[in-house]
Parts: structure tokens; sequence; C-alpha cells
């Protein structure tokens, strides 16, 4: 497949935002460069795996450095490594090219074909119909298609609201920070979850909300935070790229998101809602193997219980942290585990007090 290399540097910005260095080394994998022309195609990246195993593929609509579409790549890659499966992956997919690089997967025989299609829902669904004899895996904010359309998203909800227990005890000011993409259910979900958290501990929180209207725009990101601390915010929850830094900058504390951002400001990080994608994978493609794939939501696999999803090390705040809300959030998180705690799903769009 004819790729184009992604530009991080266009329009004259340069990127300092960076992933913890394993996954970032990922990302780094995908670097390459080719192509050329007026419109061009999205950069394709195989990774061959042993002759024989299943060939899976990876359709993204942002870059691979974006924290949701790393964590399916990266659980992938663990695929490739432990299940022997050939994967090769394209980032950067805009909505006008998702469709030929679908077909171009579906008709180079991989079996399986996973990825991301938030902004281009009709046309993979579309595209999938057409090649029903093989299986698609994407995320998405609907429901399931037959006869071969599954669907997954960042059911992280839980350990979100964990983080917020957390947030609500560590603020002196009483007012949390959320810098978040765009208000979409899967967004307002977990930004809830953490608000309420914080409340359950502090009635006393007050929450600034702001969307950048991007998956991935780090210096957005950065200004939006930078303004809520000048607003009063001591802890910070970076729902997107760019808010860590603004945290170090500012000396104030920062909940990550998606994955273990710690190298991003060890000082400041103080843990953040992982996502987990493996077992989600494992079960795709275990089905796929077996031939009893099926259309279905694999969203129940991004929970808590299931291995899907967690709270993150807290690091350099072992020690930093009371051992009460410790204590708290190992509390919670056996509740939650056992079945004897639910965390409300709230997708209402959040809003700064």
């Amino acid at each position: 497949m004819v790729g184009s290399r992604f530009n991080p540097s266009a329009g004259g910005m340069r990127w300092s935002w960076r992933l913890p260095l394993a996954v970032f080394v990922v990302g780094t994998l995908a670097l390459g460069a080719c192509g050329g022309g007026d419109a061009p195609a999205p950069r394709a990246t195989e990774v061959t795996a042993s002759e024989g195993g299943l060939r899976v593929a990876a359709v993204f609509e942002t870059p691979i450095e974006e924290p949701w579409v790393n964590q399916i790549h990266v659980a992938l890659l663990k695929a490739q490594e432990e299940l022997g499966i050939e994967y090769t992956w394209s980032e950067s997919v805009k909505a006008a090219d998702f469709a030929r690089v679908m077909r171009e997967y579906a008709e180079g025989g991989y079996q399986l074909i996973m990825g991301d299609a938030f902004g281009a829902e009709r046309i993979a669904r579309r595209t999938a119909a057409a090649y029903p004899d093989t299986a698609f895996v994407f995320g998405s904010g609907i429901g399931p298609a037959e006869p071969n359309f599954g669907v997954f998203d960042n059911w992280i909800h839980e350990p979100a609201y964990l983080a917020g227990l957390i947030a609500g005890k560590m603020t002196k000011s009483n007012t949390i920070g959320v810098v978040a993409a765009m208000p979409i259910p899967e967004v307002n979900r977990i930004t809830n979850a953490l608000i309420a958290g914080a409340r359950e501990v502090n009635p006393d929180v007050k929450v600034k909300v702001a969307f950048i209207g991007s998956f991935f725009d780090p210096p957005k990101a950065k200004e939006a935070a930078l303004a809520q601390v000048e607003a009063g915010a001591d802890v910070l929850y970076a729902e997107r790229f760019g808010v860590i830094e603004a945290a170090a900058e500012k000396d104030v504390y920062a909940i990550s998101n998606m994955s273990d951002q710690s190298e991003l400001g060890p000082d400041h990080v103080i843990t953040g809602p992982v996502w987990d994608m493996w077992p989600t994978v494992q079960q795709a493609i275990k089905l796929v193997e077996a031939g009893v794939f099926t259309a279905q939501d694999f969203g129940g696999f991004s929970y808590m219980a299931k291995g899907g999803s967690y709270l993150a090390p807290y690091h350099t705040f072992e020690d930093r942290l009371p051992d009460e809300v410790k204590q708290l959030v190992e509390e919670k998180t056996a509740e939650i585990m056992s079945g004897n705690y639910r965390v409300d799903v709230d997708e209402s769009t959040p809003k700064s007090d």
C-alpha cells in the first residue's frame, strides 16, 4: 500500500509531547516515509509474524501517537509477539481514504481488520458489509452490525472514578481542571466518573471543563490547562495530551488518561485510568481463529473485572499519597472487582462550575 509521512511539524509547529518510553518506541516504529502527490494516502506499516499466523490489519484515523489508538496498537503488537499473528496498520487515515484502505486490506487476505471508526462510521460499516467473510472490530459509538462488524469502546469509567477519589482528596484549592477532546459519550462518561469520585470525597470541589475540539492537539490542550490553573485549579485531568506539560510547568498535580503517563511528569502525575486492549484483542483473535466470529459488542472486555482497565501505578507518589487515600482506593477497587459497587455511566455533557 502506498503511504505518506505524517508530518508533526505541519504549520511550523513542533510537538514536544511524547509518550512514555515503551509506548513512544512503539509509535516511532511507524514513522516511515514514502508517497507524495496532491492527496497523499495514509501510511501503512507492516510487522511480519511467523508464517501461517492470522493476518490482522488496523486502520486508525489519528496518528499512532494519539493515546486512544496507541492502546489498540500496543495490544496488537503484543498479539504479534505472543500469538504469532501478522500485523499491518495504517494511521492518520482520513474519511476520504477510509473505504479504500479497508478494501485493500480485505482484498489482500487479512482475516481480521480493527481500528477506530468514530469519524467514518457509515463508511466503515458499508465497506465491511461488502466483505462478509472478513471480521471487522472497530471502536464505535454505535452497536454491532450483522454479519461481521463488531464494536468496542474505552469503558474506563471505573478507574476514572478511582482517580477522581484521589483528585478530590489531593486538591487544596477545591478546584479541579478537566481538558478533554469533545463532548461525546466516551469522553463524557470518563470525565463524569472522575468528577463523581472527586465530589464523593470532597463535596466542595468545583470543576473547570474545557473541550479542545480535537483528539490530538497538544498545544491547544496545554493552553486550556494553563488557563484552568490561572483560574485556581491545582489538579488537572489530562484527558488529552498537552495537559501534563502544563501541570509540570505550573507545579500542580495531574491525572493521566488511557495509558500510564508518569514519565511525562514524574513529580506531577499521580496516577490515571489505563485502558488495556489486550483482553479485547485476544478475544477477537480467538473467535476468528476458531471460525466462530460474530458481530458483537466487545465493550465488556474493557471493564476492570475483565482486565481491560485499571488505575496506573503511583510511581513517585507511592510514598507521597496519604495512607488513608490509598486505603480508600484499595477498598473501592475491591468492591468494583467483586461486583459489589457499580460506577454509574453518565454520558451527559459535563459543565464547568
